[in-house]
């Protein structure tokens, strides 16, 4: 469950992400439709083919590009220290983000490269905190089973920046929270930081070079 959990995550916080590769609209466009936007682009990105490690590399570098500039990961990462985040020093905040960004950058890449073109279809947004907040609510299709995810955005200097993502009623956001909890509270923030840097090698060693 957990696995599949983070997989389809992983999936979403991708596909989210990549917006930019639209052109800019001069009307605002609602939160459903600029993640549409972002999953139609991405998708017709993934089925290029990079004929090379150097165009595979070049690819994940123009997506982490986008990613950092349509994904709110301070407040991400706030949210996910939760209590922990007034307690530290903003040395240790910047920190926490460089560290937390490279972690979700080189995880999602990792899994979103395996796409085998799941359908995704778009249900009825929610708008909330007068107009700046909004979730948008989508069902991934899969063979097997179909996948309900929310995406949590807040209109910051007219975008949509996703700050947390609701995969089967499990907030991503939420499962961080109680893991980076309990890892500060039985050793330190000093330790989390180095849990999270060994995950990022990991994954850094798991990537395939060809495509």
């Amino acid at each position: 469950m957990m696995r599949r959990f983070l997989f389809y995550m992983e999936l979403s916080v991708f596909t989210v992400c990549i917006i930019s590769f639209a052109p800019i609209s001069s009307f605002a466009q609602s939160p459903t439709e600029e993640v549409k936007t972002t999953i139609d682009a991405i998708i017709a990105e993934l089925k290029k083919k990079p004929a090379s490690a150097q165009e595979k590399e070049e690819r994940r570098a123009v997506i982490r590009a986008l990613v950092a500039d349509r994904f709110d990961y301070e407040e991400m990462s706030r949210r996910s220290l939760a209590r922990h985040w007034k307690e530290m020093t903003s040395e240790e905040r910047t920190a926490f983000v460089s560290v937390f960004t490279d972690l979700l950058e080189v995880a999602y890449i990792k899994r979103i490269e395996s796409y085998t073109d799941e359908e995704i279809f778009y249900n009825k947004e929610k708008i909330r905190g007068k107009g700046t907040r909004a979730v948008v609510r989508t069902t991934v299709m899969t063979k097997k089973v179909d996948i309900p995810i929310e995406y949590k955005v807040v209109r910051r200097n007219n975008k949509w920046l996703v700050y947390d993502v609701v995969v089967e009623g499990v907030s991503f956001v939420s499962t961080y929270r109680s893991q980076y909890d309990s890892i500060i509270r039985k050793e330190s923030f000093e330790a989390l930081l180095k849990h999270m840097e060994k995950k990022v090698e990991e994954h850094k060693a798991e990537q395939p070079t060809k495509g």
